[in-house]
């Protein structure tokens, strides 16, 4: 990249951040277990995401408001509010019911990032809406806000190495060495999926995103 490039580069993205420096427009949610002792798991990756993004970019996430850390921040031309929910992943949707409620946002502007055991590590799936498919933060999202009708971004981590392999212990194991980079490009793709779903809208990022790694 030339001098020129990153120079064209920064003044679109200040131009951009004029541009959505109004209300909040979405809402991203990163789903996860809060504390120390669940950094780095499978069910983490949403999470994982966020704190991606923020490393990248230099967006805060880090106060409490809605039983979740929050941040304000633009992205893709609009006005974003990032969540972590702080109530562990099975009561997710309180968090971003109160937050959508606060801000009035439609399920169609709330996009939740969260772990897919059915793809592999590295993969990630856009889906413009549905079922929960046994996810329990998506689960409890869809009975906060009355909706299913909201966009998610999957990161894949992985089937169980067994069928005999407990479930709950599988999505709260670390991944191996030989799959951190692997969850890295995943959760950078995630966000860029993210991103075109602001600007486009869910079907593209689909296209854009769906079974490539």
């Amino acid at each position: 990249m030339s001098i020129f490039d990153i120079f064209a580069k920064l003044e679109k993205e200040k131009a951009e951040r004029e541009s959505a420096a109004g209300p909040v427009e979405w809402l991203v949610v990163g789903l996860g277990n809060p504390g120390s002792k669940y950094n780095g798991t499978r069910h983490n990756a949403g999470f994982r995401a966020l704190e991606h993004y923020c490393a990248k970019t230099g967006q805060r996430i880090d106060k409490m408001k809605f039983k979740a850390l929050v941040g304000e921040g633009s992205l893709g031309g609009a006005r974003v509010l990032f969540i972590k929910p702080q109530t562990f992943m099975n009561l997710s949707g309180e968090a971003v019911r109160d937050a959508a409620s606060f801000y009035k946002i439609a399920p169609d502007h709330i996009i939740v990032l969260s772990d897919d055991i059915s793809l592999d590590v590295g993969r990630i799936r856009v889906r413009a809406k549905g079922s929960a498919g046994g996810q329990n933060g998506l689960k409890n999202i869809i009975y906060h806000l009355s909706s299913d009708q909201f966009p998610r971004v999957k990161i894949g981590v992985g089937a169980k190495p067994h069928p005999d392999y407990d479930l709950a212990d599988w999505v709260l194991s670390r991944f191996t060495a030989d799959e951190q980079e692997g969850i890295d490009h995943a959760v950078d793709r995630a966000m860029q999926a993210v991103e075109e779903i602001i600007r486009n809208g869910p079907a593209s990022a689909a296209q854009l995103y769906n079974g490539k790694g």
